[in-house]
């Protein structure tokens, strides 16, 4: 049974299910610093999704790629279950589950340089203006990230808010650790590894934006 999820929500039958049988075998809960090629037991690339939603674009990337693995953080019980019965359904050996928050495991629990990729798609953009300090892309939590990329991995970003998408582009243009792959202040087009959502599709074809940030990690000189 899972006991670490911050944020409960509506859960289904099928859903809570999932939370109760699958939870044993797919989810993770540490109050230790995580060895990643022992949780998945094997040495392979270790990426990262934050706030998986409900698990679409994660189970793909994880099918398209099982010579990777894949740790998924979310605060959200409805996705995380949802992401359970996806997992169950196609069999899939190569991704890990975490229900809690993002900030507080990256901070504790991943060791330094030890994830090849991180990926955080569709954040909640808090569009009023008196929330936006509780966006989660902020200088000191790139910086964080900065910490457990390995130098030569990457950080993609997605989001549907233009300003949000435009302060994600000034807060990582700062960022000493990182480097726009496509060209200073330029947003990317979307890399065919991201997989296109339902949501996404929707809003596509109402005529809304989505903007691309893919960033390399780098080693900064301490002198």
């Amino acid at each position: 049974m899972i006991h670490s999820c911050v944020r409960r929500g509506r859960v289904t039958p099928g859903q809570q299910r999932a939370l109760d049988v699958l939870w044993p075998h797919y989810g993770v809960e540490t109050d230790k610093l995580l060895d990643l090629n022992a949780l998945f037991g094997r040495v392979a690339e270790k990426h990262l999704e934050i706030g998986f939603g409900n698990g679409d674009a994660l189970v793909t990337m994880a099918k398209a790629h099982p010579e990777n693995d894949y740790l998924g953080i979310d605060m959200y019980r409805p996705g995380v279950g949802h992401l359970l019965l996806q997992l169950k359904a196609a069999e899939l050996c190569n991704v890990r589950v975490m229900c809690a928050d993002a900030v507080e495991i990256l901070q504790h629990h991943l060791p330094a340089h030890s994830l090849d990729s991180v990926y955080l798609f569709f954040p909640d953009p808090w569009p009023k203006k008196r929330h936006q300090k509780r966006r989660l892309l902020q200088a000191e939590f790139v910086k964080l990230l900065g910490q457990r990329i390995k130098f030569g991995g990457y950080l993609h970003l997605a989001t549907d808010w233009k300003a949000y998408a435009e302060q994600m582009l000034e807060v990582l243009e700062d960022a000493p650790f990182f480097v726009n792959c496509v060209a200073k202040g330029a947003f990317a087009p979307r890399p065919p590894e991201r997989p296109l959502t339902k949501f996404e599709q929707r809003g596509l074809r109402l005529g809304h934006g989505v903007w691309d940030l893919l960033y390399q990690c780098r080693e900064v000189s301490q002198n």
